[in-house]
């Protein structure tokens, strides 16, 4: 067995790392635009020429409202997928069901608090960053796919923050402090969240045939499709932001909107699906469905070229 994972110690675990909002940000805290939001191995932004420091330092603020607009719109599907799988389980043990509805809560408070990050960057950007969306109908889309297709996204995304964390913030005395705390906190009740999501997985995973799981990898591809999509459309309204904010056009657009989706990659597909945890999780439901999205991870490392990641979503 790959893990050790019960309901009842993550509960345990899950109630000793809870935080409050106002430990994390206090409705009436501003971020500090003189500063960094996100490190470099995320952003992708400090090998773009043509920038001026203050157009680079403007640029990575946009990709960390990025990041807070798409985790956002991520706990807005981890949520009712949670509560999906809790619903029949409320006559099952005790510790199983207080523990999803803990997960439950504790991704709602996570909303609110992506939310408050989100009001408290538009008070202090010179304008608006326009993003993908709505978040509810891009939620709506990945939840209409195989069950076990959008376990297996939220295990990758979940684990995923473990190494944007411990990987690339922890130790960055660049950044923001408050965006800097936003990180350390999710990370905190995402690493109990990554444990609980496994043993779902692993339940929704149980009896399903060498066909069943093909059909749940093809879900799964479609789901990744749709997500890419999202962040080459996303890379394309960056770059608009950042010319209204610099008042210029930016040389080589295309380029910058490539390199920008290349980054976003692996920032929200390619660190996830590369995370030993994930790939220990795949391999154990099937060895050919962790091979396939072996494969699938590779290709999403390959570099974007500038007319797809122009192209409009639609």
């Amino acid at each position: 067995m790959y893990h050790d994972f019960t309901y009842e110690a993550v509960l345990a675990s899950s109630l000793r790392a809870q935080w409050k909002l106002d430990d994390v940000l206090r409705a009436d805290q501003e971020l500090d635009f003189s500063r960094y939001m996100m490190p470099e191995s995320l952003s992708g932004t400090a090998a773009l020429a043509g920038l001026s420091e203050d157009e680079r330092r403007i640029l990575n603020q946009i990709v960390a409202y990025q990041y807070l607009h798409l985790f956002g719109m991520v706990e807005e599907f981890i949520l009712p997928f949670v509560l999906d799988h809790a619903r029949p389980m409320l006559n099952e043990d005790d510790f199983r069901v207080r523990a999803l509805l803990n997960f439950a809560s504790e991704e709602a408070k996570h909303i609110h608090l992506f939310k408050r990050f989100c009001e408290a960057f538009a008070r202090g950007f010179p304008v608006v960053c326009r993003v993908v969306g709505p978040r509810e109908t891009l939620s709506a889309v990945i939840l209409n796919r195989h069950p076990l297709a959008v376990g297996l996204i939220i295990l990758m995304i979940e684990w995923m923050t473990q190494e944007h964390y411990l990987g690339s913030i922890r130790d960055n005395q660049d950044l923001d402090p408050l965006f800097k705390s936003l990180m350390r906190n999710h990370w905190m009740e995402e690493a109990q969240h990554a444990k609980l999501d496994t043993l779902i997985v692993e339940a929704l995973a149980e009896g399903r045939s060498p066909k069943q799981l093909k059909h749940v990898f093809q879900e799964f591809v479609v789901i990744v499709s749709f997500i890419d999509k999202c962040l080459g459309a996303q890379a394309a309204l960056n770059v608009q932001t950042l010319q209204r904010a610099s008042g210029r056009r930016v040389d080589d657009a295309p380029g910058m909107i490539a390199q920008l989706h290349s980054a976003a990659r692996w920032t929200y597909l390619g660190s996830g699906m590369g995370h030993p945890r994930f790939k220990a999780a795949a391999e154990a439901i099937s060895p050919l469905l962790a091979t396939a999205i072996e494969k699938l991870s590779v290709q999403v490392a390959v570099p974007v070229v500038p007319q797809l990641a122009a192209a409009p979503a639609g």
